[in-house]
């Protein structure tokens, strides 16, 4: 077969074999007019030119390969020849003929009127429409990119399998038996089954590539309409983005599982498209393609045996997202590593415990109240003490590990949260206390009041019900009728500012006073327990009394009055079943009644007569329930006696503040008020004053300081400093001083000698200035925070001791004093504790500790009550004994 070297018109025979694009698709271009004439050469046909036959080449054709590319070299001519043949027509040529641009537009706007209308479009309808091709665009590129990838993928696999047809095809050809005829025919069987599974793994690398565009067709397709919308409404404010947006994030913050659950959705979505686009470029199954994509995704590095260029390209798609989500997994689980850890940082986690005493709020008085209830406990084998403030975990702790003392075994866990929140006292477990502490918050009294209320509201609506009962310490003390109605009887109140103020007016009548409430109310020593003893059935109070050598009782709750204690009753009085006895003792493991001892009674010397002269007392500062310590001096002091109150408060405000607090002049039947106003840490305001001629001198925590117990404690103390130097300067020097004493010459020796003849009571705030007034020995002190605290502990620990205090320091009923040794015994006389008690009762009274001349402290519950031993007229003793 001959070919002509000479470019010509392309036969019919050739087109359908070697198509040429721009001649097939000649049609698509316009007819433009020719601007030159175009004379092909024709050349003539050669007789051995012969139709070329598709199915008369084998492969073992002899015709050489350079015959075909001979033709094809003539073919690329001729195409070329044509493509030139459309060339635009050039400006210098004949034909062409010149039109003005201004001419083509007006035609154009004549026979299109729509078009001024266009060109007069705002610019942000044009933007929305570059953008919507721009979408359109993308989407046709993904497409085309997905078509050619199929086409390409498409035409390996169809040389491949034209490939193994040919092959398959010789095979058949050289068998001349049936069997390998049947063979062959099995085996193209085979093969054509095998055609549509291509055909499927086609389909798979379609779909996952459409499916992986979907996403991002949805998100610019969105972002169109919110942004088309906008446009449209400029008054619609949160656009469709956003509103997705928000949505998400809802989903992700109520939901607390959705970040792992969307984390493991997009993880099985990546598994699965790749799976299906492994399938489509490998021969393995899709079970097998399913594991490779998991394998990927969990390691970066298993696709290194991929070959083919299709397996790694979709095999590094499936790494990058693999990497992507392990690193989101990362970050999430460190996220949730970072909250827990911060959680139990800032004490947000449950408390998983019962029996437990729980304190609500953060006061001075914390670090007593602590101690307090680790004393109490030791015995246990210690404790868990629950504490819940609005303050930062690690900050409680820190203040609590700077309080330096031995919590003997007593866990004490920190909690933040607020106890108006019934969540936060849940996670407290607020239902399982067995006592509940609230204390009152430092400032405003009446703020500190209603909050506590509050509390207390919020105790009462807890659905699973209160197993231990309410401590509740409040300010004022107009306030604790309100708090019971709330609390019913569940609630026990404490009113620190009352306690104290009756503590102080008692300790001013009776010197020592103050370190033996310590002693009772604080669980280092004695305190009160009450037990019932069956035993005791029947047996008379008197009897009582000498049955336990260490304790000693002093009242009974009676079953009969509802459980209503009666201290120091009769000696004739019958426990009755039901009755427990009330005592004194270390601990409530440390005592038992035992055989009633043989006891002396004997007589008591002579009569007490109680004294009926006339008193001065000094009132420096003032208090916020100040009308009640002048309603309690005049039920104590004798008539004629003298109130006088000096303070920078005005005189014109003093009466109405009294009235205001519900003081009736007309009432006071025993003593005088002497207003006098002045600073108290000024010293030629305090020379105003008569201060050696004041039996009792009480200087207060003044209101306008009282927030600030250093402040307060310091105000006090240069109080008490310049007193007692005017009360030096004033008095007679005495040169008698005991060995032990300061020099004479010292300043403390001068204050020491002018503590003798008048006595100062400071209320004293923080613990921390107790030490340098106990060294100096200027001061009966009364330290008003650690005896709250102590009040509070005990209650917390037994909540049938409030009625007994709230006896104790009440203007009537029974009361703690202190009796000089010459009403019980006379000078020399050897007796045993058991007879003092004995002779005490003559007097109603029950004898419950001494301190002997040469001591400093008193003895409480005194060890081997029945042995005896010398007493002097000097020592005194401590009893119960009604008000006088």
């Amino acid at each position: 077969m001959s070919v002509d070297p000479d470019p010509g018109p392309p036969s019919s025979n050739r087109d359908w074999y070697f198509p040429s694009p721009p001649i097939i698709h000649s049609s698509n271009f316009p007819k433009y007019p020719r601007r030159y004439v175009v004379n092909p050469r024709v050349p003539q046909p050669s007789p051995s030119d012969s139709r070329p036959s598709f199915r008369g080449v084998s492969p073992s054709s002899s015709v050489p390969r350079r015959t075909f590319a001979g033709n094809d070299a003539g073919i690329r001519r001729r195409v070329g020849v044509a493509r030139r043949s459309y060339q635009y027509p050039s400006k210098n040529t004949d034909d062409a003929v010149p039109v003005p641009k201004s001419e083509v537009s007006d035609a154009v706007s004549k026979k299109v009127p729509g078009v001024k209308k266009l060109v007069r479009f705002s610019g942000q309808g044009l933007e929305f429409r570059v953008r919507w091709k721009m979408v359109i665009s993308v989407a046709i590129l993904i497409t085309v990119f997905s078509s050619l990838l199929y086409q390409n993928f498409s035409l390996h696999s169809q040389v491949n399998e034209l490939q193994k047809h040919i092959s398959k095809l010789e095979l058949t050809l050289r068998a001349h038996n049936l069997s390998d005829a049947i063979d062959a025919v099995n085996n193209l069987a085979e093969e054509t089954d095998h055609l549509p599974s291509r055909s499927l793994k086609r389909l798979a690398l379609i779909a996952s590539l459409i499916l992986l565009s979907i996403p991002i067709l949805i998100l610019k397709y969105v972002d169109y309409v919110s942004r088309a919308r906008s446009s449209e409404n400029a008054s619609e404010e949160v656009s469709l983005n956003k509103r997705l947006a928000y949505r998400v994030d809802v989903f992700l913050s109520v939901h607390p599982y959705a970040k792992p659950l969307a984390l493991l959705v997009a993880t099985l979505l990546l598994i699965c498209l790749g799976g299906l686009a492994l399938f489509g470029v490998k021969d393995d199954s899709l079970a097998e393609c399913l594991w490779l994509s998991w394998t990927y995704v969990a390691d970066a590095g298993n696709h290194t045996n991929s070959e083919e260029i299709s397996e790694r390209l979709v095999s590094v798609s499936i790494s990058f997202g693999g990497m992507l989500i392990f690193a989101m997994m990362l970050g999430l689980v460190s996220d949730a590593i970072s909250e827990k850890f911060d959680s139990l940082r800032k004490g947000r986690s449950e408390v998983v415990e019962q029996n437990h005493t729980l304190v609500l709020g953060w006061s001075d008085k914390l670090g007593s109240l602590l101690n307090q209830l680790a004393i109490a406990n030791e015995s246990l084998g210690g404790g868990m003490i629950v504490v819940m403030a609005e303050r930062d975990k690690e900050e409680m702790e820190l203040d609590i590990a700077k309080m330096e003392f031995d919590f003997k075994g007593t866990s004490v866990i920190c909690r933040s949260g607020s106890p108006l929140i019934l969540a936060d006292l849940k996670k407290v477990s607020v239902s399982k206390a067995r006592a509940i502490v609230i204390l009152a918050e430092d400032g405003n009294a009446d703020q500190s009041d209603a909050r506590a209320l509050r509390t207390v509201l919020s105790l009462t609506g807890v659905k699973e019900g209160l197993r231990g009962h309410i401590v509740v310490e409040l300010s004022d003390l107009d306030n604790e009728v309100l708090v019971k109605l709330v609390g019913g009887d569940l609630v026990e109140t404490v009113v620190a500012h009352d306690v104290i103020g009756r503590l102080m007016i008692q300790c001013a009548r009776q010197p020592g006073l103050a370190q033996i409430w310590e002693d009772i109310l604080g669980f280092e020593n004695c305190e009160f327990y009450i037990r019932r003893w069956p035993q005791l059935d029947g047996m008379h109070f008197e009897d009582v009394l000498i049955s336990f050598p260490d304790a000693i009782p002093c009242g009974v709750k009676i079953a009969s009055l509802g459980g209503k204690i009666i201290l120091n009753p009769d000696d004739s009085y019958v426990l009755q079943e039901g009755d427990e006895v009330l005592v004194i003792a270390e601990d409530d493991d440390t005592y038992a009644p035992a055989a009633l001892p043989m006891v002396w009674r004997g007589s008591v010397p002579k009569d007490f007569i109680v004294p009926t002269k006339p008193e001065r007392i000094l009132f420096c500062g003032w208090r916020r329930d100040m009308e009640d310590m002048i309603m309690v001096l005049d039920a104590f002091l004798a008539h004629g006696s003298e109130l006088w109150m000096f303070n920078d408060v005005p005189e014109n405000e003093r009466d109405k503040k009294l009235l205001d607090g519900g003081l009736d002049f007309s009432r006071l039947e025993n003593i005088t008020l002497v207003n006098r106003e002045g600073n108290a840490v000024i010293r030629r305001h305090l020379e105003s004053l008569p201060l050696e001629s004041f039996d009792s001198i009480l200087i207060l925590a003044d209101e306008s300081v009282e927030d600030s117990a250093i402040q307060a404690d310091s105000r006090s103390l240069a109080t008490l400093l310049l007193i007692r130097d005017i009360q030096a300067k004033r008095l007679p020097m005495v040169t008698q001083f005991d060995n032990r004493s300061f020099s004479q010459g010292s300043w403390i020796g001068e204050m020491q000698q002018a503590s003798d003849k008048s006595v100062i009571i400071s209320e004293i705030l923080d613990p921390r200035t107790k030490n340098l007034l106990s060294m100096s020995k200027i001061s009966d002190y009364v330290l008003s925070n650690e005896l709250v605290s102590m009040a509070l502990a005990m209650v917390a620990e037994d909540k049938q001791i409030n009625d007994v205090l709230e006896e104790l320091f009440a203007e009537e009923g029974n009361e703690l004093q202190i009796r000089h040794a010459d009403l019980y015994l006379r000078e020399g006389e050897e007796l045993s504790f058991y007879e003092i008690l004995m002779r005490s009762r003559r007097r109603r009274e029950i004898a419950i500790g001494y301190r002997l001349a040469n001591a400093e402290r008193a003895i409480i519950n005194p060890p081997s009550k029945g042995s005896r031993q010398r007493w002097s007229v000097k020592d005194v003793f401590v009893v119960i004994a009604e008000k006088d």
